[in-house]
């Protein structure tokens, strides 16, 4: 399941001219990006939850403990990376709907993360996990595209045809 989707991805990022990508590790079910390691300079992110729950980001091969949510993540001394240097963030979901809205899991981290993001954003899903529509909140930030193993959708032209 993953590795198309990774072509799917590496075609897409490669023609957005982005080089410096924020990916996450993969859930259980979810579609592992890691391979795009060798194309990109790709980032961990690592969730903090004092002062305030966030994400900072994190050079990739940082990522060497296991977080509370059970995947890989960068230690809390690991170098950070600002945010605006990044030119594309991959997020991951329990289900998208066609206008890039996602269903997270619930702790609102990417959604704190992305108002302050200028680069592209790319909600990365399995094809069956791409729903018609999902509820929207004022606050949620929609996927500018959308990645299955089926190929790349721009959520701002449309339905796929």
């Amino acid at each position: 399941m993953s590795e198309p989707v990774t072509d799917v991805l590496r075609n897409l990022l490669r023609a957005l001219g982005a080089r410096r990508v924020l990916a996450y590790r993969a859930l259980s079910g979810e579609p592992d990006v890691s391979g795009l390691s060798r194309d990109f300079e790709l980032l961990a992110p690592r969730a903090r939850f004092r002062p305030e729950p966030r994400l900072t980001l994190h050079p990739w091969d940082t990522a060497t403990e296991v977080s509370r949510f059970g995947v890989l993540q960068p230690p809390q001394d690991a170098p950070q990376v600002p945010l605006d240097t990044v030119h594309a963030i991959l997020l991951p979901g329990l289900a998208f709907d066609q206008a890039g809205v996602r269903l997270g899991y619930g702790g609102g981290f990417y959604d704190r993360l992305l108002p302050a993001f200028r680069g592209v954003t790319i909600g990365v899903i399995q094809d069956a996990l791409l729903v018609p529509e999902l509820p929207r909140d004022p606050h949620d930030c929609p996927a500018q595209w959308l990645v299955t193993e089926r190929g790349a959708h721009d959520t701002r032209q449309g339905h796929p045809g």
